[in-house]
């Protein structure tokens, strides 16, 4: 089992920046990928951004050229740095991690964009 802990969204006026962390423990050594999800009320869960083993990162077009993942250069905590933040990026974000046979998720953390 795989346990993802999510810290650092918060309320942030339109324009702001807000970094989300990710810590994972458990059989972190099994993980190959992880992520970020969002979900804004009413409607389906969609990927934001995800981060492979080597580095290698995808992001949706709606957030590309203003967040950015990362991870830490020695364990499992991954970074979604959000700047230039609108509205249309409220909801609730979630950590994401998959292993060869399973995937794990988050409780969640919410960020609310507004003035």
């Amino acid at each position: 089992q795989v346990q993802l802990v999510e810290s650092g969204g918060g309320l942030v006026q339109p324009g702001g920046s807000l970094r989300l962390s990710c810590a994972a423990s458990g059989r972190t050594f099994s993980v190959n990928r992880m992520g970020w999800y969002r979900q804004a009320p009413g409607k389906q869960r969609e990927l934001v951004a995800t981060i492979t083993l080597r580095g290698t990162t995808t992001y949706a077009d709606a957030v590309k050229g203003r967040f950015t993942i990362s991870r830490h250069s020695t364990d499992h905590t991954v970074y979604l740095q959000m700047n230039s933040l609108t509205p249309e990026d409220t909801g609730t974000y979630f950590c994401n991690a998959e292993d060869f046979l399973t995937e794990y998720w988050g409780q969640g953390t919410q960020v609310t964009v507004s003035s």
